[in-house]
């Protein structure tokens, strides 16, 4: 089994641009979020719970086939990002599927180490199994220019999801190593010797 290197960062910090780098070293990617979504849609426990907990309407959109039953992100964003509880509910159901998940593939990789990228790690619980945790950093205002441009959002939605996330500053402080992304200083210098640097301690 390979050990299992977390990475996270607030939204906006490029922690999947980082993740595609460490790829190109040949460390195998788990992409915790993705998951998560295909779990969402695929996984009969996880629907039956989000059916109970949120209404049969979470599951109310077309498929790419034209069949209705896909998750409806619409309408389950509203409702959770609405209230707090309810978020925790939805993580309450998804996470630990996701989490069992990332530790099922890590079992089947030959590599000496993986990376799981997610955004909730610390928030979650999804640091369970994980050897130790890289934080990417960027300042708040690139990460939300950034996001911005990326989900052609307002900077008052971005600002919203940033609110259910821990503060940046202590996430990178509860981090074992921290990337800066800040598109100042290079990032692939500093994976190059963070990946040495795994290796030589493993």
């Amino acid at each position: 089994m390979s050990l299992i290197i977390g990475l996270t960062g607030g939204i906006g910090s490029g922690k999947s641009t980082i993740a595609k780098v460490f790829a190109n070293l040949g460390v195998p990617i788990f992409d915790a979020d993705a998951t998560a979504k295909q779990l969402m849609n695929n996984s009969p426990f996880i629907k039956e719970k989000l059916i109970a907990a949120f209404g049969p309407e979470v599951y109310s959109t077309l498929n790419d086939n034209g069949v209705e039953g896909s998750l409806n992100r619409t309408y389950l964003s509203k409702i959770v990002f609405a209230d707090p509880y309810k978020l925790t509910l939805l993580n309450a159901i998804v996470h630990p599927v996701t989490i069992q998940a990332a530790i099922d593939w890590a079992a089947t990789q030959t590599a000496p180490y993986v990376i799981k990228e997610a955004a909730l790690f610390f928030e979650s619980g999804s640091s369970l199994g994980t050897y130790k945790i890289i934080g990417v950093s960027a300042p708040k205002s690139l990460r939300v220019h950034r996001v911005m441009k990326r989900d052609n959002c307002t900077q008052q939605d971005v600002e919203k999801r940033m609110m259910h996330q821990i503060d940046e500053s202590l996430k990178m402080k509860l981090c074992d190593w921290v990337i800066v992304n800040d598109d100042l200083q290079l990032v692939l210098p500093q994976v190059v010797a963070l990946h040495e640097q795994i290796l030589a301690s493993i």
